[in-house]
């Protein structure tokens, strides 16, 4: 077939066409408003944030939906970056970066297109740079900690006792003084002032958006991220998107099965470090940290409270405190206790995003209300304050009943209803100020013209009626307000009330439902993503289930006012923790021989990829090397693209014995398989046979390329004759 060839007159005029034509925005910024950031291995996490910063800058400078970065010639940039990162950037805190950039575009004010699109942009980064990587890379960057750099290289396990509190330490102080301390740095770290301070940390690194990265500070602006990992930054920050993409949700279940577990051991001398649970090796009671475990005990501890709540109200001894009211005050002083405790471990910030944990803290309030007006009353012999104490207690099951059946917002048809309700109950209070403010006119023009017929409480619950739907009401009584301006005010309120707030309130609900909705699977994930990572981010060495974590308090914090809190005292709460908890253990070791989940492998097989003793590590060097020989084979290629395939050698076959001629894959494959070996694993050879296959595939790709590279030549001969 005859090759049809361009004359050289015409390339020249094409070539000019297209310097002559403007170039769009995106294709301009993506090749030449920015440079791809050079990131090393070393750079602290200061440096990593204000590096990507100013890419994000320099690439996204008109707004753009997630959409259009996503589909378009927009999000060009982005590509070029996340390729970059993939082939370049092994460091493991990129993903953190990314995410906590995501938030820092969120929360500005100004320029809120712009500012959106960067925050689209760096989510859309951080789950397309998880793609290129293997689910157990995947892991080792969404699980890896910003480490704190004014902590200590070895570091003691935590537990209550411990003296320091704050969003990632234990509870107690190391003795009185450091106790109030303590407290008082939990009390003013609340929710709010915690974001801040975060959000503040940001904004000292990117308001600069030169490339001087040298800069000194007297205090590190990202001090406060030290701890915390990309999950849980991700779900601090709202990237819904980045939660909801499959290996996420796969990591987050693997935590939520324990499959993935933090704590291996239950000794003196452990570490909290994310790694695949291994039946073989791991402690039976580290099962006691699993999340769906926590949360079946959660739901039996609150069934025996609402048990406890029912008798103590069907009983109702005005005269005296009863021993079914013992009871109940010890599970709700158990209750409390063990929220001040979630509270501090999981952090402020992550506790108010749970919307149970609210619901959590108005049963803690009303419990002790309940409790000190029935002490008074019973002490002063106050029937009333008695009664009251009863009718006080009779407002915990509001709450009560729905926390009890919250273990059904897991399921995704209730746990996309929760965030439809608290979106529709946020633009429900935002417009009854509108309709307080309309309501308190009417009332004052109705109660001074018809002062005489009526008095204000009357007048008040006239309208209100009138409000809620009784229109007849407020027909019924117009002339006797006043005969002249009594009939055409009432009727300009009914119409206002019946027809226009309400419609326009049951409008704006109807929108905000279905603006949730749309995105009813990124919402349930979100509200499951939070649930699991709260109840996993515990810092703590040993955890005691309520009403147990009583016994604790009790034993331990006198001991702990005289007595050191050295290997011996912790080693003594260990013995507490398995003395107590050991039917609970029992009952989840039946449970999973049961389901066959102890037996199924000694590392968590659903991921695949390299496999590492430990997940969540700094760096993988196997991964960099492959890196680094990706990259010099393809320049190679680049070079010798003119030689013909046929003039080169054929591969020989390599030999078992010759380890100086394996591929960067093969010796990682067989530094595994060895690994394996010598952890007492059955060897398999499941990574040697992708990795052969991947050499397979490196092999028809250089065939390709010198294929195109041969046929290329012959086009230029052709044009040139």
């Amino acid at each position: 077939m005859p090759i049809r060839v361009k004359s050289r007159q015409q390339q020249q005029e094409a070539d000019a066409a297209a310097m002559l034509r403007t170039p769009s925005p995106s294709a301009r910024q993506a090749r030449f408003g920015a440079e791809l950031p050079d990131i090393d291995d070393t750079d602290c996490f200061r440096v990593l944030v204000k590096k990507l910063s100013v890419y994000i800058a320099n690439v996204i400078v008109l707004p753009s939906t997630f959409e259009q970065l996503r589909t378009t010639a927009a999000g060009d940039g982005l590509r070029v970056l996340v390729d970059h990162l993939a082939l370049n950037c092994t460091h493991p805190a990129v993903v953190n970066a990314l995410l906590a950039l995501k938030w820092h575009y969120d929360a500005i004010s100004e320029d809120k297109g712009l500012n959106e699109a960067r925050a689209n942009a760096c989510e859309i980064v951080a789950w397309r740079f998880l793609t290129h990587l293997s689910e157990r890379e995947a892991v080792d960057y969404c699980l890896y900690e910003i480490p704190d750099p004014k902590a200590s290289d070895v570091l003691a396990p935590n537990d209550e006792e411990d003296a320091v509190v704050d969003e990632h330490s234990s509870l107690l102080g190391q003795a009185l003084r450091d106790t109030a301390n303590s407290a008082r740095q939990v009390l003013a770290e609340s929710g709010s002032s915690k974001r801040n301070l975060l959000l503040h940390s940001l904004s000292r690194l990117t308001m600069s958006m030169t490339g001087d990265y040298d800069d000194e500070e007297e205090e590190d602006p990202t001090a406060h991220f030290a701890n915390l990992n990309a999950l849980e930054i991700a779900a601090i920050a709202g990237a819904k998107r980045f939660l909801s993409q499959n290996i996420v949700q796969k990591i987050i279940t693997g935590i939520w099965n324990g499959d993935i577990i933090f704590w291996d051991s239950l000794s003196v001398h452990s570490v909290k470090k994310p790694r695949f649970y291994k039946p073989a090796t791991a402690d039976p009671f580290s099962r006691l940290r699993v999340p769906k475990y926590l949360k079946s005990f959660e739901v039996l501890f609150f069934a025996s409270f609402l048990f406890l709540y029912y008798a103590v109200l069907l009983e109702r001894n005005p005269t005296r405190i009863t021993t079914l009211e013992v009871f109940l005050c010890l599970w709700l002083a158990a209750f409390a206790y063990d929220e001040l405790s979630e509270w501090i471990d999981a952090g402020s910030i992550f506790y108010a995003a749970d919307v149970w944990n609210v619901f959590d803290m108005v049963m803690i309030g009303i419990g002790a209300t309940y409790f000190v007006l029935r002490i008074v009353g019973l002490q002063t012999h106050n029937s009333r304050l008695v009664d009251l104490a009863f009718d006080v207690l009779a407002l915990e099951a509001l709450f009560m009943v729905p926390r009890v059946f919250s273990v059904l917002s897991l399921s995704p048809y209730w746990g996309t209803l929760i965030p439809c309700l608290k979106e529709m109950g946020k633009d429900f209070l935002k417009f009854m100020v509108l309709v307080v403010v309309i309501y308190l006119g009417f009332l004052t023009t109705f109660t001074l013209v018809g002062r005489d017929s009526y008095s204000l409480p009357d007048m008040t619950g006239f309208l209100t009626r009138i409000f809620f739907g009784s229109s007849g009401v407020g027909f019924d009584i117009m002339h006797n307000i006043d005969p002249v301006f009594g009939p055409p005010l009432m009727v300009l309120f009914v119409m206002l009330s019946s027809i226009l707030l309400t419609g326009s309130l049951t409008g704006m609900l109807s929108n905000s439902f279905s603006r949730v909705i749309t995105h009813a699977r990124e919402e349930y994930l979100h509200v499951y993503s939070v649930y699991v990572l709260e109840a996993s981010t515990s810092n703590r060495l040993t955890h005691f289930y309520p009403p147990f974590n009583l016994l604790a308090l009790v034993i331990f914090r006198p001991l702990r006012l005289f007595l050191p809190s050295d290997d011996r005292f912790r080693q003594a709460r260990i013995l507490l923790l398995k003395a107590t908890h050991l039917p609970i253990v029992a009952v989840i070791q039946l449970y999973e021989w049961v389901r066959g989940t102890s037996g199924k492998g000694t590392q968590y097989n659903g991921f695949r990829g390299p496999r590492h003793t430990t997940i969540a590590s700094p760096s993988n060097p196997a991964r960099r090397l492959a890196q680094q020989q990706h990259r010099h084979s393809m320049s190679s290629l680049r070079a010798d693209a003119a030689v013909p395939f046929a003039l080169q050698a054929p591969p020989r076959p390599i030999g078992p014995g010759d380890s100086s001629r394996l591929t960067p894959r093969q010796r990682q494959a067989a530094a595994e398989a060895s690994e394996e070996e010598a952890l007492g694993e059955p060897s398999t050879d499941v990574e040697v046979r992708i990795a052969d296959l991947a050499l397979k595939i490196d092999r028809l790709t250089e065939l390709v390329v010198a294929l195109q590279a041969q046929q290329s030549r012959r086009l230029d001969d052709v044009s040139v004759a």
